[in-house]
């Protein structure tokens, strides 16, 4: 962090939060508010003498709120930069002026109250976004008794007990009665692996803190008894099962079973813990002196107003979604803006780090170059066609189209921010649009190929390139037995494939027809999947319309890991290609080529309706 501070090429900004982001790759515009300090940062030394003097006492952050700090004060030792800052909610010297003590006996004259917020936009190429994680509150699980006894303390507060810099300079005591534990219990995945309280997913830095803890507990006091109450212990890092056999070897006993209730005995203060032994399937109790509670870790409040800055995806848990688990761990799915941290998923110091250092290389190897090389498959707008009514605009996902409807002027495609997904192309009434390499003329020439001899056997299916398709493929490696009819045509999203490639392939003989994307919050194009869910609909209600049976256009998703779920979905379109008669293909052919309301049925209809 020192070093940081130091560099001449990296500017800190403390004390500020950003408000909005602008802008694409290359090119983004953030703005960001910096809160006034009332500490001039360039003459103040720390010297402390502000803090001695000032009246105020609140609980320190810092400490878990074990402690109590001043209303100037440093966040916490080392902070960046090595200067005071005044907690203006809890001074007594500002607004009106009460007390100004630390304003006399700063000899530097560092504080200023008369300092102001101020808003600081500046222009960036790339955002790596780092947003942390916090930590799960236990005062829910009730039979903890957190709150309620107060030697029930969280693994942070422990942490900060038997830190040497800690509130007690490194000894652990218990909070009644100010005297080191005898006994210590620490109670496993709390807020964790749970599915009606706290969190589902595992926390990742649980296991291997505790038992860091228990260590450190041994040497403090190796006649301590400690006691880790469990479902399983997850050593699967570098070294941590060393560590693991370390505590065991040091006298720390390992229970298999997470405690039901504790309840504390009100004239000791002890603490008594009821628990099933799994490995043994006793019912035990065990009465120990601090209990500490292993709370697991959680998305930040404030990531969804960062989601919605920078048009991020989050998964189920409430981290942010990168591009591709395997292929892109630190990349979002729009261009330019990086992950790093806990932004993405629960991890340990070693893995941020080796996060953070994957996507400063990211962002550096994508702007060294000075010039960004982009796909060759962007969208691309035809001005004759253009009506400039702005649909194209409102279905990107990465806000690549503008349209200033006041001049009617023709929709610009920014290529740097076009991931080429299609959805543009396939939602234009107009055909104004066109996506290179899958033009329409191109996917035409597909499905005229595929339904050129028996079509009736054919079973065209559109199949978006990172996840349905991949899933096709990996059931043809796993060698997945499933009907030889699929005729797959490969398109970048399933938001390109239009009304009128559908439409085609009916009037070319087909007898049912596939479209398949991706899981709604997993699409590698954000929320383009939602508009092919859209449009789908919206041309069952046309085939009812046109008396044509809507279940013969099939929507699915299938993930790149689901080869069997492909598998299951081809038998169950061979299924249904085997109720098509060739009267009906015949019938169909003969309303769509008649049908007066096939050229608005092919195009896009209506402006569609605000995403939800």
């Amino acid at each position: 962090m020192a070093d940081a501070g130091r560099h001449p090429n990296i500017t800190l900004l403390t004390q500020a939060e950003v408000k909005s982001v602008s802008g694409y790759v290359g090119n983004f515009e953030v703005r960001i508010f910096k809160k006034a300090r009332y500490v001039v940062e360039s003459e103040c030394t720390a010297c402390g003498d502000c803090a001695q003097v000032c009246p105020v006492l609140v609980p320190n952050e810092f400490n878990m709120g074990l402690d109590s700090r001043r209303a100037i004060y440093q966040p916490f030792p080392q902070a960046i930069p090595s200067a005071y800052v005044m907690d203006i909610d809890h001074c007594l010297g500002h607004d009106p002026m009460v007390c100004g003590k630390c304003v006399a006996a700063c000899k530097k004259k560092c504080i200023d109250f008369n300092m102001s917020d101020e808003e600081i936009t500046v222009k960036v190429g790339t955002i790596i976004v780092a947003t942390g994680i916090e930590l799960y509150d236990p005062t829910e699980l009730d039979e903890y008794g957190y709150t309620r006894y107060e030697n029930v303390v969280t693994s942070a507060e422990f942490e900060r007990l038997i830190n040497a810099g800690g509130p007690t300079r490194g000894h652990v005591i218990r909070l009644t009665d100010r005297r080191p534990p005898k006994s210590v219990a620490f109670i496993q995945c709390v807020g964790s692996r749970s599915q009606k309280r706290g969190e589902p997913y595992c926390s990742n830095i649980c296991c291997m803190n505790t038992i860091k803890s228990t260590l450190m507990l041994k040497d403090h006091d190796p006649e301590v008894d400690v006691k880790v109450f469990y479902i399983d212990i997850r050593a699967f890092g570098k070294g941590f099962e060393d560590l693991f056999r370390r505590s065991k070897g040091s006298g720390v006993r390992f229970v298999r079973g997470l405690p039901g209730s504790i309840r504390e005995d009100p004239k000791t203060k002890d603490l008594i813990l009821t628990v099933e032994n799994t490995a043994t399937n006793q019912l035990e109790q065990h009465r120990v002196e601090m209990v500490v509670l292993a709370v697991g870790v959680k998305p930040p409040e404030d990531m969804k107003i960062v989601q919605e800055m920078l048009a991020l995806q989050r998964t189920a848990d409430g981290f942010y979604l990168e591009a591709h688990p395997k292929l892109q761990p630190v990349e979002a799915a729009t261009r330019g803006i990086f992950f790093a941290g806990c932004a993405e998923a629960p991890k340990d110091i070693k893995d941020s780090v080796t996060q953070a250092s994957a996507a400063a290389a990211r962002a550096m190897r994508l702007m060294n170059p000075r010039q960004l090389t982009v796909e060759a498959i962007t969208a691309e707008v035809l001005p004759h066609l253009c009506t400039a009514c702005g649909i194209c605009a409102r279905v990107c996902p990465f806000g690549a189209i503008t349209v200033d409807k006041r001049t009617k002027s023709p929709a610009v495609v920014t290529t740097a921010a076009c991931a080429g997904c299609g959805t543009c192309a396939a939602e234009c009434p107009q055909n104004a649009i066109v996506q290179h390499h899958f033009t329409d003329e191109q996917l035409e020439a597909q499905i005229d190929a595929i339904l050129q001899d028996e079509p009736w056997e054919q079973i065209p299916v559109f199949a978006c390139n990172w996840c349905s398709y991949a899933g096709a493929d990996f059931a043809g490696v796993s060698r997945f037995q499933y009907p030889p009819h699929a005729r797959l045509i490969r398109t970048m999203c399933s938001g390109r494939v239009s009304e009128k490639l559908v439409w085609r392939a009916f009037a070319k003989g087909a007898p049912v027809v596939l479209v398949s994307g991706c899981h709604f919050g997993d699409c590698h194009y954000l929320n383009a999947n939602h508009w092919t869910d859209r449009r789908i609909k919206r041309m069952w209600k046309k085939m009812e319309k046109m008396g044509l049976r809507p279940e013969r256009l099939q929507l699915e998703w299938i993930s790149a890991a689901e080869g069997l779920r492909f598998q299951a979905v081809m038998e169950k379109m061979e299924h249904l290609r085997r109720t098509v008669t060739p009267e009906e293909v015949a019938e169909t052919q003969r309303v769509l080529a008649s049908y007066d309301g096939l050229r608005e049925a092919s195009d896009s209809g209506s402006e569609p309706a605000e995403e939800s």
